[in-house]
């Protein structure tokens, strides 16, 4: 079952015909934070990355997401860029999940904030 999955998914992990292209083709340039790992051929047309985990593009950062697209030729194990001191850390795409952000007053809050603006009608 697990070769059939791997042979006709590619949601799951990296499909076969992506590991034998990655082993006969790919030449790794670099490794991220989260453990995906970062391919090239070897004239340099073709990038991709082998997900460490599950396959989701929002986990990779914005330094190898510009790689990727052949923003910049250097990676960024290579020479990494500037980040300014107010910028946050790279975090994946939360929504769907528990960590996904929840204004005040939402219903997702464990504790919705007590409104003092708002008088719900009340049939008599």
């Amino acid at each position: 079952m697990y070769f059939l999955k791997r042979l006709l998914t590619w949601w799951n992990s990296q499909t076969i015909s992506t590991q034998i292209f990655t082993w006969r083709k790919g030449v790794k340039v670099g490794e991220d934070s989260q453990g995906n790992i970062y391919y090239k051929t070897a004239d340099g047309k073709r990038r991709w990355v082998i997900y460490n985990g599950e396959m989701e593009a929002t986990r990779v950062s914005p330094d190898w997401h510009g790689w990727l697209h052949f923003t910049w030729d250097e990676t960024p194990s290579d020479k990494p860029l500037v980040h300014k001191a107010w910028e946050k850390p790279h975090l994946e795409n939360l929504t769907g999940t528990d960590a996904a952000y929840a204004p005040t007053g939402s219903i997702r809050r464990p504790m919705p904030a007590a409104r003092s603006d708002y008088d719900a009608w009340q049939p008599e």
